[in-house]
C-alpha cells in the first residue's frame, strides 16, 4: 500500500485567467455551479461551513447551499446548534466548495445574518414531511442519551403534527454576504490558478494569487 505522502494527482482539466473572468464573481459562481451539476458532481451544493466561537476556536462541517444570488449564499439549520450559537457570537463565516471532478474549489468569506422569517417558512414547507419532523425531534449538537431518544421524539412529534409540522422557532436560514470570493482551478505541476475577488464598496477588485 502506498503511503499517504505518495498520493498525488496532476491537474490538467482547465485554466483561469484574470483577463477573461467577469467583473461580477456571482456570474462566475453561477457558471461553475451549473457546470458542476452538468458534470454530475455528487451533491454539487454541498459546502464546508467554517465558524468560530467568541474565543476564536474554529469549527467546520458540511452543509447544503440552498440559494445563491446577489444577496449572498443561503443555508438553513438549527439556531441552537453549535454553528448557530457560534454565528450568534461571531457573525462571520467561511464557505468552501470542492468540485473534485472539475478540479475546482471556491472559497468564500463574509458576514452572516439570519434570513427573514417568511423566507425560512417558505423553504421549511418545501422540505419532505420527515425532514420537517426531524427539525423538531433533534436538539442539534446537544448531548443525548441514545439513538432511541431521537426515535421516541420523532414518533411524539409525528403524533402531534402529522404530515404538516410548522417551522420550529429554533430553525431557519442564514445568508452569508461575501466580502471575498476566490476561484481555484487546478493546473499542472501544482501551479494552480487562483483568482480572488475582494469587495470594495459597490465593486469588486480582481487579483491573481500565487498557488
Amino acid at each position: 500500500m502506498n503511503s499517504i505522502a505518495q498520493l498525488r494527482k496532476n491537474y490538467t482539466l482547465g485554466q483561469l485567467t484574470e483577463t477573461e473572468v467577469p467583473a461580477d464573481p456571482m456570474v462566475l459562481f453561477q457558471l461553475w455551479f451549473e457546470q458542476a451539476v452538468k458534470a454530475a458532481c455528487p451533491e454539487p451544493n454541498s459546502m464546508t461551513l467554517a465558524t468560530a466561537d467568541k474565543s476564536g476556536n474554529p469549527s467546520a462541517r458540511i452543509v447544503l447551499l440552498k440559494g445563491a444570488d446577489q444577496n449572498g449564499f443561503t443555508f438553513f439549520t438549527n439556531y441552537a446548534s453549535q454553528k448557530g450559537k457560534e454565528l450568534a457570537e461571531r457573525p462571520q463565516a467561511a464557505l468552501l466548495f470542492h468540485w473534485h471532478e472539475l478540479e475546482r474549489q471556491v472559497r468564500i468569506s463574509g458576514s452572516v445574518e439570519r434570513v427573514a422569517a417568511n423566507e425560512s417558512d417558505k423553504y421549511f414547507q418545501s422540505r419532505p414531511p420527515a425532514s420537517r419532523i426531524g427539525a423538531w425531534a433533534s436538539p442539534q449538537s446537544a448531548v443525548i442519551p441514545s439513538r432511541e431518544f431521537l426515535e421516541v421524539a420523532e414518533q411524539r412529534f409525528k403524533a402531534e403534527f402529522g404530515d404538516t409540522p410548522p417551522r420550529p422557532e429554533h430553525w431557519g436560514g442564514y445568508r452569508l454576504k461575501p466580502s471575498a470570493i476566490e476561484f481555484w482551478q487546478g493546473r499542472p505541476s501544482r501551479l494552480h490558478d487562483r483568482i480572488l475577488y475582494q469587495r470594495e464598496q459597490e465593486t469588486w477588485r480582481i487579483a491573481r494569487l500565487a498557488p
